[in-house]
This record gives structure tokens, C-alpha cells and sequence, in this order.
């Protein structure tokens, strides 16, 4: 009895040893730096080059962030960073997000804050790179972003689909996009099908129709499809491509099947200016007037300037014909509305030797006659005001030398 007890103490000892060795173990391999591949994640100095104001060392790590971050390399896959010459590549970005960091005053609170190095990496890298791209997706694509979004969280909390990549180990962590998802009613050795199969297959989907009711805070996004329909068309593609597929693919998959309307910058030019043949060339297009609509264009304004006597006339009417109070609002027609300096209604009265409620009426007839008046466009316009200018001054000149005389 005493042999035996003694190996069972001997056996705890030796389980308690090994369960110790396995927590050093554990808490090493947490305090040590995260390797992905056999490579240690390199992180900068970031206090050194805040404390010595590095501005070059700031934005060279800088650089190095937006160069290895995921979203960024494929936002340039997509096509969505468009920059000339390889050495350019992320450039622009850099020095966004440099300008960003330093408009928020973000590199004073991580010295104020005491944060280390790899906190300030992993903010910069996860938070302000990060909410910077996804806020200029959500700008550029509103409704690609919006669609991707709904289809995530769709699958990720509908009761209809079931994540296939964590079978067997529910705890693993892998990222949204790489994760698989399938069907609920489908077996957990679901076969996998090739992703060029898969994308013959969606094809048999029939496409959605769009729906345009107007949806969002201030009404002005129209909502696309519903998440009714959104969810049955997402079982559609799961039928058709019969595989378990990751979150990227099927986002790309539903969406193909959508009437997405996304208008977005692209660059101009023909292949021959960056080598690319496969471009299709661009040709601006020619606004110059036709030979017919100079025509009617000048018909329309020899038509407005008929208008002049007309217009006199009708003014000469309001005054019941008066020559005194007929030369009285032409003058007030050519100080307040066709000449730019004749200063303001009082200096007006004043030159015309009037009252300022005179000069008030006077306008006030002037710019009724005015609005009777309809024209066809700016040009007929313009080339009545012209006409009128050209009448009055003629008027204006012959009452004063029928004066001197």
C-alpha cells in the first residue's frame, strides 16, 4: 500500500511539472513578438523618432505600414489606388495618412499617453490606416460597401448558413474574408469545388432586379434589395455553386448577380500613352456647335434684339408718353441696370437731379416690363441686353446735344 501511494504521488508530481512547463511555455509564446512564416513582425521606433521629431523616419515607417497592410494591397488589386510608376506605389497614401495623423495632434497623445512602440504600430496600422481606406471605399463604392457589408452579416448571423472552416476547432481565429461558409443542412464533409467552377456556375443565377425605394437617414440611397431577398438570392448562389466558399468569393459572387450602380473616377487616355493595349482609347467628345444650331442660334438672337423697341415702347406707355418723364427712365434704365458704376440709387437721384422714391418707381416699372420679357437661353438674353445698351447710349448721347444746342 505504501508503494503504491508513493508512485501516485510520484505520478501527480510529475503531471503537476508538466502542467507548469506548459504555462511557462504559453506565457513565453505570448510575450514573445507575433512571427507569421518564420518572420518576426518588425515594428519601428516610434517613440525615438516622435521624441527627436524624425519627420523623415516618421514617414519612412509610415510608408512601410501602408506598403504591408492587407486592405491596402487590395484596394491596389481592385484597381482602387491608381498611381503612376512603380517607385510611386503608396505614396500618395503615405503622405494622407501622414497629414491625417498629424491634423488629429495623434502623434503628441501617443507621447502624452506613454504608449510603446508596438501600441503606436498597431493604432496606426488597424485604426487610422484602416478607418482612412474604408472611409474612402464607402465614398468612392457606396454601394458596393453597403452590399458587402449586408451579405457578412447575413451569413454570419442567419440560422440558413453554417461557417465551414472551424470545424473540429471552434476557437481557431481567422480573419472575415478567408472564412468558409456554406449552407446549415449541409454535411460538415461537404466537398470544395475550384473558384473558376464556382464562377461558371453563378452564372446560371438569374440577375436581380433592382429596387428603388429610397432608404437611409436622409432618404437619398435607394436600398438596392432587401434583406428578405438578399438572403434568398445568397441560397441561390450556395445551390448553384454547391461548395462551401470563402466570405471574399461569395461577396463577389452575390454581387455579380446585383444591379450595382457605383460612378467612380477612371483615368483617361488611350493604350498607347502607359503601354496598356488592352485599354479601349478615349475620345473626348465634341462640343462645338453644328453648322444648324449656329443658324438658329443666331436667329434667336436677331429675334431678342427686336425686342428692344418693343420694350421701349411699352416703358414710354407707362409714363402715358410724357417726353420729360420718358427721358427721366431711360436714364434711370442706363445708370441703374446697364452701367456698373453710376453708384447706388441715391447717387442716381441725386445726378438726375430727383427724388429717391422717383428713381424707386421708375426701377420698379422697368423691372416688370423686364420680366415680361421670355427668352430661350442666355445667349438670346445677352444679346438683348447688348441691342439695349447700344439704343440707350444713342438715346442718351442725342437728349444731351439737343441740350448744349
Amino acid at each position: 500500500m505504501r508503494k503504491t501511494s508513493s508512485g501516485r504521488g510520484q505520478r501527480k508530481d510529475n503531471l503537476d511539472r508538466k502542467r507548469l512547463n506548459m504555462n511557462q511555455e504559453k506565457v513565453a509564446k505570448e510575450r514573445a513578438p507575433r512571427q507569421y512564416t518564420n518572420r518576426q513582425i518588425r515594428v519601428g521606433k516610434w517613440n525615438d523618432s516622435l521624441n527627436t521629431s524624425d519627420v523623415n523616419q516618421i514617414w519612412t515607417e509610415l510608408h512601410r505600414i501602408v506598403s504591408s497592410h492587407p486592405l491596402v494591397r487590395a484596394s491596389k488589386r481592385a484597381g482602387f489606388l491608381v498611381e503612376e510608376g512603380r517607385h510611386n506605389a503608396y505614396t500618395d497614401l503615405t503622405q494622407e495618412l501622414f497629414v491625417a495623423l498629424l491634423s488629429k495632434d495623434r502623434f503628441q497623445h501617443y507621447l502624452d499617453t506613454g504608449m510603446t512602440d508596438q501600441e503606436i504600430e498597431a493604432e496606426i496600422s488597424q485604426i487610422e490606416l484602416t478607418n482612412m481606406l474604408t472611409a474612402e471605399l464607402r465614398k468612392r463604392y457606396p454601394e458596393s460597401y453597403r452590399l458587402a457589408r449586408r451579405i457578412s452579416t447575413l451569413i454570419q448571423n442567419g440560422p440558413k448558413f453554417k461557417r465551414f472552416d472551424n470545424i473540429g476547432s471552434p476557437e481557431v481565429h481567422r480573419r472575415l474574408a478567408d472564412r468558409l461558409y456554406g449552407l446549415a443542412d449541409w454535411k460538415e464533409q461537404k466537398m470544395r469545388r475550384d473558384v473558376q467552377e464556382m464562377d461558371e456556375r453563378v452564372k446560371s443565377v438569374s440577375f436581380q432586379s433592382r429596387d428603388t425605394r429610397m432608404v437611409g437617414c436622409t432618404g437619398d440611397a435607394q436600398i438596392v434589395i432587401s434583406n428578405v431577398e438578399l438572403e434568398k438570392l445568397i441560397i441561390r448562389v450556395f445551390k448553384a455553386i454547391d461548395s462551401p466558399v470563402d466570405v471574399r468569393s461569395l461577396r463577389s459572387f452575390v454581387m455579380s448577380r446585383l444591379p450595382i450602380m457605383d460612378i467612380h473616377l477612371v483615368p483617361v487616355g488611350s493604350g498607347n500613352d502607359d503601354g496598356d493595349e488592352d485599354r479601349m482609347p478615349f475620345e473626348f467628345k465634341d462640343v462645338r456647335e453644328t453648322p444648324e444650331e449656329g443658324v438658329l442660334r443666331n436667329e434667336a438672337e436677331l429675334e431678342a434684339a427686336g425686342f428692344v423697341e418693343g420694350f421701349l415702347e411699352t416703358l414710354s406707355k407707362s409714363v402715358r408718353g410724357k417726353d420729360k418723364q420718358y427721358d427721366r427712365m431711360i436714364n434711370v434704365l442706363w445708370h441703374c441696370y446697364l452701367v456698373a458704376d453710376s453708384g447706388n440709387q441715391l447717387e442716381v437721384a441725386e445726378m438726375l437731379g430727383v427724388s429717391d422714391s422717383l428713381v424707386s418707381d421708375y426701377r420698379k416699372r422697368i423691372e416688370a416690363n423686364l420680366q415680361q420679357l421670355s427668352f430661350s437661353g442666355v445667349n438670346e438674353a445677352r444679346q438683348f441686353e447688348k441691342a439695349l445698351k447700344m439704343k440707350v447710349r444713342t438715346m442718351i448721347t442725342v437728349t444731351r446735344e439737343q441740350v448744349l444746342v
